[in-house]
């Protein structure tokens, strides 16, 4: 049975390169038109991937080809240094790997930003894709059983997001740096790419956690440790310190105590954070927590209605 070779969205900056992937022994496209238990079985089969530890990958960058090998649970990332400069905007990367004396290939997309004053990053699960992460049954019962065509966003998220991408830029072909970065696995980045890209929502790195690789962890997907989280946000202010960052989450989970800790470890780069208010009323943890990042000089706004977001966005300049 031939690999299947999987790439992620990758970035750069003037220095650096990153693109990632994996290599898989077994996989499932997920069926974009299938509904109820058909639905349920696709979804499902992301969890049955097998991966391939130590293959031998190639990134074909420029007159460069760079060898590396996939880490134990088939993930591969490149981190190669840039020696000269090259363009703004989406582009592409090549990755190629061996089967027997066959060559498979794949190419994937990375961005470096147009030069810019702001970078966005969100989570996804109820903080603009309707989830219901507080309940776990109905989470899983709206995974399983409504296809990606059919999940909704919350109202004015998009026209809120488009508008992010676009602030302080006279090009509409020039957008922020933009990045969705979640507790959910590997295993659904091909529904969480189709989701965004049906709504509209501005084409972004997505980031997510280490890939599972059995129908048992399919009912555990998006729960317990959220360190991955701080780590890959904390990574992207690091990679691009000039930029000033607008956060976006939700009170259902542990959103405004991560953020929290990159605006204390990071006090001048954090503009704003935007947290959704996800039951019916709002919890005083979070406005505790919001209310100590205005003494840090965060703006904050903890909102049921993403009209409010918009708002409070004109209100302080980001978005006209």
């Amino acid at each position: 049975m031939k690999p299947i070779l999987q790439l992620y969205r990758g970035y750069a900056n003037e220095q650096e390169l990153i693109v990632m992937g994996h290599v898989f022994k077994r996989t499932y496209e997920y069926d974009f038109q299938k509904k109820n238990l058909k639905n349920a079985k696709s979804i499902i089969n992301q969890f049955r991937i097998k991966t391939i530890k130590n293959h031998d990958v190639y990134l074909k960058f420029g007159n460069h080809e760079i060898h590396s090998k996939t880490l134990d649970d088939g993930y591969f990332k490149f981190c190669i240094p840039i020696e000269k400069q090259f363009n703004f905007g989406w582009m592409e990367y090549e990755v190629l790997i061996k089967y027997k004396s066959e060559i498979i290939a794949a190419k994937g997309s990375f961005i470096r930003p147009h030069v810019g004053n702001l970078g966005i990053i969100s989570d996804i699960d109820d903080t603009f894709l309707i989830s219901h992460t507080k309940n776990i049954f109905k989470k899983i019962y709206i995974l399983l059983f409504k296809n990606v065509n059919d999940r909704k966003v919350f109202k004015d998220v998009v026209p809120h997001y488009q508008a992010l991408s676009s602030a302080g830029r006279n090009n509409k072909e020039e957008q922020n740096a933009f990045f969705y970065i979640s507790s959910s696995e590997w295993n659904l980045y091909q529904f969480i790419t189709r989701f965004t890209k049906i709504h509209q929502l501005p084409r972004a790195v997505i980031l997510l956690k280490d890939i599972k690789r059995g129908v048992a962890d399919f009912f555990i997907s998006g729960r317990g440790n959220h360190d991955h989280k701080f780590d890959k946000i904390k990574h992207v202010l690091e990679f691009y310190p000039n930029l000033k960052y607008v956060l976006l989450g939700d009170d259902s989970q542990h959103d405004p105590i991560l953020y929290e800790r990159i605006c204390k470890i990071f006090p001048v780069t954090v503009k704003a954070v935007y947290i959704r208010q996800t039951g019916k009323r709002k919890k005083e943890t979070t406005k505790a927590i919001l209310k100590n990042l205005e003494n840090l000089e965060v703006s904050v706004c903890y909102f049921k209605d993403s009209s409010e977001a918009i708002m409070h966005s004109k209100s302080i300049g980001i978005i006209k």
